[in-house]
């Protein structure tokens, strides 16, 4: 419930737009463009996981690892599989949003985000605490693929494979 709430308390309040695309090719290089800002999470987490790895006082090297450095692995693990995900999600999205909704595309970028975030300290706190920060990137994400599907088979199925 707070997932859609976010996006649309964003779409109607934050004060930017979408610029012009009129082609398939524009949209999915401004989606390859706000894709870029959701590796941020990512790209954080492997540096603490590579710093935590490198100050673990663990004698063998590729021995077990510590919960600290276990924890962190997990993270970019789960958040580079779910990125792909939201990647070819938000592609194919780009391609059938009408102009004046392709501002959802830096807004679900933001949420994607944050939620990955969100989801690594609630699971540095405790394994019970994570279901929020993954509810809040699995549904928008499983909302997209849904909308993605209904679009190739519903509103365009002339189109399904040109």
């Amino acid at each position: 419930l707070l997932c859609p709430c976010i996006i649309y308390g964003a779409y109607i309040f934050l004060p930017f737009d979408a610029p012009l695309l009129t082609t398939v090719s524009a949209r999915l290089v401004y989606t390859l463009r706000c894709a870029a800002f959701a590796t941020f999470p990512i790209v954080l987490g492997m540096i603490v996981s590579g710093i935590s790895r490198l100050c673990s006082s663990a004698l063998e090297p590729f021995g077990e690892l510590h919960r600290e450095v276990e924890i962190h692995r997990t993270y970019v693990s789960q958040s580079i599989h779910l990125f792909i995900l939201y990647f070819f999600n938000m592609a194919v999205l780009a391609t059938y949003l009408p102009q004046e909704l392709l501002k959802l595309i830096p807004l679900l970028t933001g949420l994607f985000a944050i939620s990955r975030l969100i989801f690594w300290m609630s699971y540095a706190i405790g394994r019970s605490f994570r279901a929020f920060g993954f509810s809040m990137t699995f549904l928008p994400l499983l909302a997209m693929l849904l909308w993605n599907l209904y679009g190739m088979f519903v509103l365009e199925p002339e189109n399904l494979l040109s």
